[in-house]
């Protein structure tokens, strides 16, 4: 037992250990301060519900507006996209973001791709003209450690209990197992996951242009 608790203490340091990166580019001669509206339409990828997308999304959306951006949100785009139609599918093709554009009335739209989204997290955000399905800005982060090392914790804390009562190690490594492969497989976003996806938003919209007031005419 004092082995598998060492084990966990060493889980748990690597758990709260976990980093992150991010970078951005964007294009050097376009005029960012145009910009007056951004709808970030969606958040594609195995997050593994609507309601963590929205939580991705709106993190995306607290950058854009400290950077002077007015962003429309994900579940109000998400509306008006279905009342005409309009295929999901089709927003990472320039054709589809010119028509998603058009359909929502803004000049730039932003998508956030989300390929890697376990142990280590992968996302991508775009900024696309709708004029000409041109790419404006586009980051990109990475964060590792904490998802499924905080289920095998949740997991673990149970499997304890029953073992101490047991007196049986290796059942309790059995249920730490069991236990993992099922919080996994009903897995929503953590409050730990959740930060961490905060801090690499942060840093891939760190070097996002600021979006400066047009100067006033005389």
């Amino acid at each position: 037992m004092k082995t598998l608790q060492t084990v966990l203490l060493g889980l748990a340091a690597v758990s709260f250990l976990g980093c992150t990166s991010g970078k951005s580019y964007h294009h050097t001669s376009f005029d960012f301060s145009k910009i007056d509206k951004i709808a970030v339409v969606d958040v594609i990828g195995p997050v593994g519900s609507e309601a963590a997308k929205n939580q991705i999304a709106d993190f995306f959306m607290m950058e854009l507006l400290q950077k002077g951006y007015s962003p429309i949100e994900r579940a109000q785009v998400q509306i008006l996209l279905n009342e005409q139609k309009f295929q999901a599918s089709d927003i990472t093709s320039s054709e589809g973001a010119v028509q998603a554009g058009r359909i929502l009335n803004v000049p730039v739209i932003m998508y956030i791709n989300v390929p890697k989204f376990g142990d280590n997290i992968f996302i991508t955000a775009k900024m696309v003209d709708v004029e000409d399905g041109s790419i404006l800005w586009m980051g990109e982060g990475k964060g590792s450690g904490g998802k499924l090392l905080g289920t095998v914790l949740g997991a673990a804390a149970g499997a304890i209990v029953g073992g101490a009562v047991s007196g049986d190690e290796d059942r309790v490594l059995g249920a730490v197992g069991g236990g993992a492969a099922g919080g996994a497989a009903g897995y929503l976003l953590t409050p730990q996951t959740e930060e961490k996806v905060r801090k690499m938003t942060e840093k891939i919209c760190k070097t996002m242009p600021v979006r400066q007031p047009a100067p006033v005419s005389r």
